[in-house]
């Protein structure tokens, strides 16, 4: 008579099947040593990519503020700032907004509102964020991101 492989486990015992809490503590101090390790790499990108996003975030704002131009005639004045695509200016008639949904796409990465320069030093008009630092200048994630 052949025996089957469940058969060898009920003939030992009704011992059961797991892991030890030394083989789990070893596997938790394996995870958290490459979690470790992995963690500033992370942290590295995740700043890059909000420079990135500042980057994509300007040229669309860019884009809305020509369409604005075409309709109005001219870009938002500084005092109006670039709010003027989601609420229309005092005194501008032929304002056809909101040229964006909602207040979010005006902010940057860093959830400030982009600055906004009419007219421009570098353009006619000038568009930036300061970075994560909020002050002019820096590198990295503080560097500023610009629309010249």
């Amino acid at each position: 008579m052949r025996t089957s492989p469940t058969d060898n486990l009920r003939a030992r015992g009704d011992r059961q099947a797991g892991f030890t809490l030394l083989e789990l503590l070893v596997v938790l101090v394996i995870l958290a040593l490459i979690a470790a390790f992995a963690a500033p790499r992370v942290l590295k990108y995740l700043d890059g990519a909000r420079t990135d996003s500042a980057k994509i975030q300007i040229e669309n704002l860019i884009n809305i503020l020509d369409l604005y131009k075409l309709e109005i005639g001219s870009y938002p004045s500084e005092q109006d700032g670039i709010v003027a695509l989601l609420e229309a200016p005092p005194g501008v008639d032929r304002w056809d907004g909101p040229y964006v949904r909602k207040r979010d796409e005006l902010m940057d990465p860093w959830n400030r509102l982009y600055a906004y320069r009419f007219p421009g030093e570098h353009g006619e008009f000038d568009l930036f964020s300061l970075g994560a630092d909020g002050t002019e200048g820096g590198d990295g994630d503080n560097a500023d991101v610009t629309s010249w």
